[in-house]
C-alpha cells in the first residue's frame, strides 16, 4: 500500500517480521503436538523457542535459494543446534504458508469487524438524529415523493449491516490451516498432529486439501470485502449527488484552512467521497483475481501467491481506510436543512400528485379520469409554471370532490412520514 493511504496496523501485518513469526509459530505448534502424540522427544519445541531469526538474514539467504521457506529454515537451522532436525520434518511449504496466512488474515479480519461495528454504530446514531425531516426522493434523478432522511441514513445503515454479516461469513471460511504434507494426504504425518496443531493455532483442519488450502475460501472473503467497498461507494455517491450546487442538501466535511481549488477560491469539493469511490472500483478489481486463483494446475502451483501478496495487504488496508474515512464523513456531515425543504417545493407542488390521485380514487373517480385530472394539471405546470394545488384547487371536476381544507393536507410534506417510526422498529428491533 502507498503511504498516503497505509493503514500501519494492518501494514504490520502483512510485514515480513510478521509473516516469519508467524511461520515460526506454526512450525512450534507442529513440534508441540509431535511431542505430546509421543512423536519427538518432549522439550523439542522448548527447546527452539527462543530462537530469533531477523528478517534480514532470511532474505539474504534466499538471494542463493531463491526460496523464503527453505531460507527460513535455513536460518533457523543456523541457531537451533540438533534439535532443528525435526523442525519442519514431514511438512511442506505450504502447511506453514498457508497456515500462517490463515493467521494474518484472522487478525485483519479482528480489525475490519471493529470499524464495521463503529460505522454501524455512527449510521444509526445520524439516523435517529434525522428522523423526521422530510427531503424530496428521486428516481431516476428526478423529484419523486418526499421522504425521510432518517430513513436515507438508516438505509445506509441496514445495507452496511448486512455487508458485515456477510463479511463475519466469510472470514470464518478463512479460518481454515492445513498441516497435511505435500499432497494434502498425511504420508508423512498423522491428522492428529495436524487436528491438535491447529487447535493450539485456534484454526479448523481443512477438511480436505490438496498442497494447498482450496482458494475458493479467500474469493468469497474478497467479495464480502467487495461489498463493504461497494456499500461505502454507494454512500459516497449519494452524498456526491446531495453535495451539487444546485441541489446542497447535504455536504462533507470542509476543515477549516482547507483548500477546495487552486484556481477557484470558492470551490468546496466533495474530494474524500469521490476518494472513496475509486477505492471500490480499485477493491472490486482484486475480486476477479481472487476468482481467478481458484483455478491452479492440479494439486497446487503458484500462479495465486504472487497475486495474493500484492492483492490482500491492499484489500485488507483499503477496508479499514474506506470505513475510517466514511465514518468521519457521517460524523461531520453538513445538513442545509433550508435547502432541503427548499427542494421539496422546487416542482411547485407537483410531487403530491399520486396524493390527489389517491383522494380522487377514494372518492369514486374512475382512475382513467382521476388520472387524467392530475395529469394534465401537473403536466402544464411542468411545462408551463404555476402551482399544482392552485390548479387542482380551480380545476372544475377536482372541486367536486376535494374540497379546500381536504387539498391543504394532500400538500402536507409530513404525511409522507406517518409509518417512519414503524420502519426504524422493523430494522433496529
Amino acid at each position: 500500500m502507498i503511504s498516503r493511504y497505509k493503514i500501519e496496523e494492518i501494514d504490520k501485518i502483512w510485514s515480513d517480521d510478521n509473516k516469519f513469526k508467524k511461520w515460526f509459530e506454526v512450525e512450534i505448534a507442529v513440534l508441540s503436538a509431535r511431542e505430546e502424540l509421543g512423536g519427538i522427544p518432549v522439550g523439542t519445541g522448548k527447546s527452539l523457542e527462543g530462537i530469533e531469526v531477523s528478517s534480514e538474514r532470511i532474505k539474504e539467504i534466499e538471494k542463493e535459494t531463491r526460496h523464503d521457506v527453505v531460507s527460513f529454515i535455513t536460518a533457523v537451522g543456523e541457531k537451533g543446534g540438533d534439535s532443528t532436525r525435526f523442525f519442519h520434518q514431514g511438512l511442506t511449504s505450504s502447511d506453514i504458508v498457508d497456515t500462517s496466512f490463515a493467521l494474518q488474515v484472522k487478525e485483519c479480519s479482528s480489525i475490519i469487524n471493529k470499524e464495521l461495528k463503529n460505522i454501524l454504530e455512527i449510521l444509526k446514531e445520524k439516523a435517529l438524529e434525522c428522523k423526521g425531516i422530510p427531503i424530496i426522493g428521486r428516481t431516476h434523478g428526478i423529484h419523486g415523493e418526499p421522504t425521510s432522511l432518517g430513513l436515507k441514513f438508516l438505509s445506509w445503515y441496514s445495507e452496511m449491516k448486512r455487508a458485515s454479516k456477510r463479511f463475519n461469513r466469510a472470514s470464518k471460511e478463512t479460518e481454515y490451516g492445513k498441516i497435511s504434507g505435500a499432497m494434502g494426504n498425511f504420508a508423512h504425518l498423522d491428522p492428529e498432529v495436524e487436528e491438535l496443531a491447529l487447535k493450539k493455532l485456534n484454526l479448523k483442519p481443512e477438511p480436505i486439501s490438496t498442497q494447498i488450502v482450496p482458494r475458493d475460501r479467500y474469493a468469497e472473503y474478497i467479495f464480502a470485502i467487495v461489498t463493504i467497498g461497494s456499500t461505502i461507494e454507494h454512500i459516497a455517491h449519494e452524498i456526491r449527488h446531495h453535495q451539487r450546487t444546485e441541489i446542497r442538501e447535504l455536504e462533507e466535511p470542509f476543515k477549516s484552512g482547507q483548500k477546495g481549488s487552486s484556481a477557484m477560491p470558492h470551490k468546496r469539493n466533495p474530494i474524500l467521497c469521490e476518494r472513496l469511490s475509486g477505492m471500490s472500483r480499485l477493491l472490486r478489481s482484486y475480486l476477479i483475481t481472487a476468482i481467478e486463483n481458484i483455478i491452479l494446475w492440479n494439486e497446487r502451483d503458484i500462479s495465486h501467491s504472487s497475486t495474493e501478496r500484492i492483492f490482500f495487504p491492499n484489500a485488507t488496508g483499503l477496508t479499514v481506510y474506506m470505513l475510517r474515512k466514511l465514518a468521519f464523513i457521517i460524523k461531520n456531515i453538513n445538513i442545509y436543512k433550508d435547502n432541503i425543504e427548499k427542494n421539496i417545493w422546487l416542482t411547485n407542488g407537483l410531487v403530491f400528485s399520486q396524493r390527489v390521485l389517491i383522494t380522487l380514487l377514494d372518492k369514486g373517480v374512475k382512475r382513467d379520469e382521476a388520472y387524467n385530472i392530475v395529469q394534465e394539471n401537473a403536466m402544464e405546470v411542468w411545462q408551463k409554471g404555476g402551482n399544482f394545488k392552485e390548479k387542482i384547487e380551480n380545476d372544475k371536476r377536482a372541486k367536486k370532490y376535494i374540497n379546500k381544507e381536504e387539498l391543504e393536507n394532500l400538500f402536507d410534506p409530513k404525511s409522507y412520514l406517518k409509518n417512519e417510526e414503524k420502519i426504524f422498529k422493523r430494522v433496529l428491533s
